[in-house]
């Protein structure tokens, strides 16, 4: 039974890599030796992903879901990213990364590692459906393991639901390649037929999409207590002979493709409609070139070459898959009832600041700044202070960014129920989240119809900042309240991404986000803001100030350190600053779910930086950038992580926490993660992530788990 598992050790803090002049090693953009590839660096997240799906430590559908989201993560990256460098390849633009390889040579290692991961995934695959199968789910694979009852069944729903909607297409001189939806279930066919010309025999080459609007797998009806499925594909091959009537299948393969599907505006251009361009993306994007295609690894090479060839890809960008294609289709599984036992124990958030007055809600903001953590807190906070805002007839106006919420949100209920009684609301709507385009048109325009006052983004920029203005009239005089977040507002995820919340009436920074506000629905200049730093602005400059200050610092003899929590770190500015801080001697812990770029543990370079990532329960969101600052310990949430797109093409914001009450809170979050010795895994400078030794006696530290039981 082959497995992902990790191998554990102690963090590596020093190696020889690195170029090295006399004492001072070359820190600078042009030194490959010192970064890693993004892409590279991603691939190596997924795996840390598909590492939970092989801990028998996890529930086993919790398992499932791990694998699934491998997938999912995969098809995004190869639409996108991968999509990008073929392009860029295909134009001549062999580019180079920070590691110094260029944009083919990283498609051809990219090639190589997807394709042991994938090999990996699908043994996972395998192990898991065996599981399944002990705990009373099984999946029938074999044909020859349906009773007679069972086959009736099939046959009857064949004829009822699946006939109906099927398309066969048979493909020659006549009947061109007909274009697959990208990520859809197909089957591919060899048919042999009879030659009205030369009465002999001849081959056809035919596709049939499997129907995505019926389940992937049918649930037969048995008397006994296993509950059996059987996939909506094996019904179509079993049946076959129906769809071409005279015919004779000899081959018949299921097969699923991958497209680019990543979505570009001219930023050069000036479109007077971003709302009509996007739109018009949207009907290009399934006409994307084929970037990858799966098959089952029994293919025959005909078929295999006929579709490789038509689909104009290369032979490193096929997959040969051992079992059921399209793993992401397997969470039907996780919804099935009476399947508690086989996921994690219920988890009860906490429900707080959660008043039914508007005296009372305003009331506990102005007496101090809250702070709520996600998801260990509930996200209904937000929910209600935009509810009672909405109906307090002293708010006279509400101003909010939109990059992702949840289709049937109760936001946009509120923000429209607000103007809808008078209030002068105001949504900032990012039309380019990327895949949630065409859901964020759909309910913008909803509350457009309501009297909502919609932006629809800024050319050239996103805006990714998370930021809720609420003012009120009280005394005669107006006051802003404010909400900060380092995650989106979305109800269903702030169910299982870890995020903060903040609530503030503070002057200086109610004023800095009334600003970026007006700045971004004017298109004016940034002014100087008080407390807040903002991309394209000033952010990556802020960072870099703050980070030269602990150099400072440490070169004085004074005590410095620096601790970042976020989900990427790829600006290489940013990576250089934190090199030199650390042969200043600057400690640095870098807490890092996904991609990073920089190295640890380089000799005279990054001897004094420690990475590690947490992927578990929960998805870690938060950005939270902590500095020593001579013993004043500066902490700041972001939207923002440490990307050149955060910084250069985004709009964020950067808030600072003030008073000591949050700032303890979050150094307890970053202290209890460090301690992490249960889901953490320590980037060492080869670029393997391996978790660290438990000392015999050593408690258990699971961060996420832990904060279950600081919540306040």
């Amino acid at each position: 039974m082959s497995k992902s598992k990790p191998s554990e050790q102690t963090p590596t803090k020093a190696s020889d890599n690195g170029s090295s002049n006399g004492n001072h090693p070359e820190i600078h953009l042009n030194n490959p030796d010192i970064f890693f590839d993004r892409e590279l660096s991603w691939i190596d997240f997924n795996r840390r992903v598909l590492e939970e799906a092989n801990d028998p430590e996890n529930p086993l559908l919790e398992r499932l879901k791990f694998l699934s989201i491998t997938e999912t993560n995969l098809d995004e990256f190869y639409m996108v990213r991968v999509a990008g460098l073929r392009n860029l390849v295909k134009e001549g633009n062999d580019e180079r990364s920070l590691n110094g390889d260029s944009a083919s040579e990283i498609l051809s290692d990219l090639s190589d590692k997807v394709r042991a991961f994938v090999r990996e995934q699908y043994e996972t695959f395998s192990d898991t459906l065996e599981e399944l199968k002990f705990s009373g789910i099984h999946i029938i694979l074999n044909p020859e393991e349906l009773t007679i009852e069972e086959i009736k069944q099939i046959q009857s729903y064949y004829k009822e639901d699946v006939s109906p909607i099927l398309t066969p297409l048979a493909i020659d001189t006549s009947h061109p390649f007909p274009h697959i939806l990208n990520k859809s279930l197909n089957l591919a066919m060899v048919l042999s037929t009879e030659d009205e010309k030369t009465g002999g025999k001849k081959d056809l080459f035919a596709v049939v999409q499997v129907p995505s609007v019926l389940p992937r797998f049918l649930q037969l009806k048995n008397k006994g207590e296993e509950r059996r499925f059987f996939p909506l594909e094996e019904i179509i091959k079993l049946h076959v002979d129906d769809l071409f009537y005279g015919m004779t299948v000899r081959e018949i393969y299921p097969f699923r493709i991958i497209r680019d599907a990543d979505i570009s505006i001219d930023d050069e251009k000036s479109v007077k409609d971003l709302l009509i361009t996007m739109k018009d993306e949207l009907r290009n994007r399934i006409w994307g070139d084929a970037v990858r295609m799966d098959i089952h690894q029994g293919t025959s090479p005909f078929i295999k070459n006929t579709l490789r060839e038509l689909l104009e890809l290369q032979d490193h960008e096929v997959f040969d898959v051992a079992s059921l294609l399209n793993i992401n289709d397997a969470m039907f599984f996780y919804g099935l009832d009476h399947t508690s036992k086989l996921k994690y124990p219920f988890f009860q958030q906490k429900f707080t600041l959660k008043f039914e007055t508007p005296e009372k809600i305003f009331e506990a903001i102005k007496k101090k700044d809250r702070l709520l953590h996600h998801p260990y807190q509930s996200f209904s906070a937000i929910e209600d202070l935009l509810r009672i805002a909405s109906e307090d007839p002293k708010v006279l106006g509400i101003k909010m960014t939109l990059y992702r919420t949840s289709g049937d949100s109760p936001i946009i209920q509120f923000l429209g129920q607000a103007a809808e009684n008078g209030k002068q609301v105001t949504v900032l709507v990012e039309l380019k989240a990327r895949f949630d385009e065409e859901r964020n048109i759909k309910w913008a325009q909803k509350l457009e119809a309501r009297g909502v006052h919609v932006v629809y983004g800024v050319v050239g920029l996103k805006i990714h900042c998370k930021m809720l203005l609420v003012v009120r009239k009280e005394d005669d005089h107006m006051v802003r309240y404010v909400h900060l977040g380092t995650g989106n507002y979305n109800s269903t995820t702030s169910k299982y991404y870890t995020d903060l919340s903040f609530f503030t009436v503070n002057k200086q920074i109610t004023e800095d986000v009334s600003t970026i506000f007006n700045t971004i629905t004017s298109y004016a200049k940034m002014p100087t803001l008080n407390l807040l730093s903002a991309s394209p602005h000033n952010l990556k400059s802020t960072f870099i100030t703050m980070i030269e200050k602990e150099t400072e610092n440490a070169l004085a003899g004074k005590p410095a350190r620096i601790i970042f929590k976020m989900n990427s770190l790829v600006d290489p500015h940013i990576i250089l600053s934190l090199y030199k801080a650390s042969q200043a001697g600057v400690k640095v812990d870098l807490i890092i779910r996904g991609i990073c770029c920089l190295k640890p543990g380089l000799k005279g370079i990054s001897e004094n930086i420690t990475v590690l990532s947490i992927v578990g329960r929960f998805l870690e969101h938060t950005r939270i950038y902590y500095f020593h600052s001579e013993g004043a310990e500066s902490t700041f949430l972001a939207s923002a992580d440490c990307m050149p797109r955060n910084f250069e093409r985004r709009i964020e914001v950067l808030f600072p926490i003030l008073e000591p009450k949050n700032k303890d809170r979050i150094k307890k979050i970053l202290d209890v993660q460090l301690r992490d010795n249960s889901k953490a895994r320590f980037l060492h400078p080869d670029g393997h992530y391996l978790k660290r030794v438990r000392g015999k006696d050593e408690k258990i530290v699971d961060s996420q788990i832990e904060r279950m039981t600081f919540v306040e």
